[in-house]
C-alpha cells in the first residue's frame, strides 16, 4: 500500500498533526515513518518541526505533511496555531507512563475536537516493546478509542511495529471520508473531487469545507 514519490508525484496533500506528551516517541514516530529510521538520543522538539512522505491509497497517491508538536505545556500556546488546516492526527502516548495517556486525553478534548478531525484520529499507545513497563493496558487504550470514536494501535517505534499502519490508517480515513463526501455531492450537484495535487485544508477553506466534509460535526 505505502510506496516513495517524487516530492510532486502526488494527488492529493493532506496535513495531519501528532500530539501528545513530550517523551512519548512522537519524533521517532515521524522518523520512523518517513526515513526509517530511530534515534535513542532524539531530544525534545521544540515549536513545531514536520516532514513528508507519499502513499498509495485506493490508487490515489496521497501527500502526508505530518507536523511533530512540541509536547511541553509551554510550547502548546504556540503549536496550536499549527493545527490551523490540519485534517487528522495521530494522538500519541507512552504505554509505560499513565499520566501521558491521561493527558493525550486532554489534549484531545482541547485541540482535536475544536479543530474539527476528531473522527479522522488514531490513538496511538507507543513504545509497545516496554513490555515489562506497560503501565496502561492494552484494553483501557481501546476502551478509550471506542467511546471517543477512534482508530487505536499500539506502535513501537523502536522496532517499527504498527508506525506504518498508524498513518496509513489516518491517511485512509482523511481520503475516503473525503471521497464519500465528494459522491455525495457530485450527487445533489454541489460538489466536485479537488484537483490534482490540492491541497485538502478543511479548516480555512470554508468552501472545500463545504464541499468535502471530512471530519467536521
Amino acid at each position: 500500500m505505502a510506496g516513495y514519490r517524487a516530492d510532486d508525484d502526488y494527488d492529493y496533500l493532506f496535513k495531519v498533526v501528532l500530539i501528545g506528551d513530550s517523551g512519548v516517541g512522537k519524533s521517532n514516530l515521524l522518523s520512523r515513518f518517513t526515513k526509517n529510521e530511530f534515534n535513542l538520543e532524539s531530544k525534545s522538539t521544540i515549536g513545531v518541526e514536520f516532514a513528508t512522505r507519499t502513499l498509495n491509497v485506493d490508487s490515489k497517491v496521497i501527500k502526508a505533511q505530518i507536523w511533530d508538536t512540541a509536547g511541553q505545556e509551554r510550547y502548546r500556546a504556540i503549536t496550536s496555531a499549527y493545527y490551523r488546516g490540519a485534517v487528522g492526527a495521530l494522538l500519541v502516548y507512552d504505554v509505560t507512563r499513565h499520566g501521558t495517556f491521561e493527558n493525550v486525553r486532554q489534549m484531545a478534548e482541547r485541540t482535536a475536537k475544536p479543530h474539527r478531525f476528531q473522527h479522522c484520529c488514531v490513538l496511538v499507545g507507543n513504545k509497545a516493546d516496554l513490555r515489562h513497563l506497560v503501565a496502561v493496558s492494552t484494553e483501557d487504550g481501546k476502551s478509550y478509542a471506542e467511546k471517543e470514536s477512534l482508530y487505536f494501535m499500539e506502535t513501537s517505534a523502536l522496532e517499527a511495529t504498527n508506525v506504518e499502519n498508524s498513518f496509513a490508517e489516518v491517511l485512509t480515513q482523511i481520503y475516503r471520508i473525503l471521497s464519500k463526501k465528494a459522491v455525495e455531492g457530485a450527487e445533489n450537484g454541489n460538489a466536485s473531487v479537488p484537483a490534482k495535487g490540492e491541497k485538502i485544508d478543511l479548516k480555512n477553506d470554508v468552501s472545500a469545507l463545504k464541499r468535502v466534509g471530512c471530519c467536521s460535526s
